[in-house]
């Protein structure tokens, strides 16, 4: 129960901030685009981006006995699921939604948001994950 509540804690917190709020934020004042075409993309994109990361937080701590947070990371190196086809499904579900904002309000800052978000995750993930992986697990 204490690893749920402590996925759940992080959910909110960081990765609501950063795909939830901050988008919602950017897109104050906005409607929500004209186009019923716009709009259907971004709720499925939201929707998948959702079921991702859910996905991804529940394979973190079913298996892995962690969370997303580094401090607490998974015990064993999670290679199931969605990790499996990509070594960051989580941090793509995270990107997923924020592209699902852009489209349902048509919003270039939100696009830019995105980038921006992809540019500080791919800087984080080669500049401290994938070597304290390297360090932690090895071959594995």
């Amino acid at each position: 129960m204490k690893l749920v509540l402590k996925n759940l804690l992080f959910t909110v917190l960081i990765a609501g901030t950063v795909s939830v709020y901050a988008p919602l934020t950017i897109a104050r004042g906005r409607s929500v685009a004209d186009s019923l075409l716009l709009t259907a993309i971004g709720i499925l994109l939201l929707l998948f981006g959702f079921v991702i990361y859910t996905r991804t937080v529940w394979n973190f701590a079913s298996f892995g006995q962690g969370t997303p947070l580094p401090l607490d990371a998974p015990k064993k190196l999670v290679v199931r699921g969605l990790y499996r086809y990509t070594r960051n499904p989580m941090y793509v579900g995270v990107i997923i939604v924020i592209l699902g904002w852009t489209s349902l309000f048509a919003d270039a800052w939100l696009l830019f948001y995105a980038l921006g978000v992809c540019l500080v995750v791919h800087l984080f993930v080669i500049g401290y994950e994938e070597p304290h992986l390297r360090r932690q697990f090895g071959t594995d």
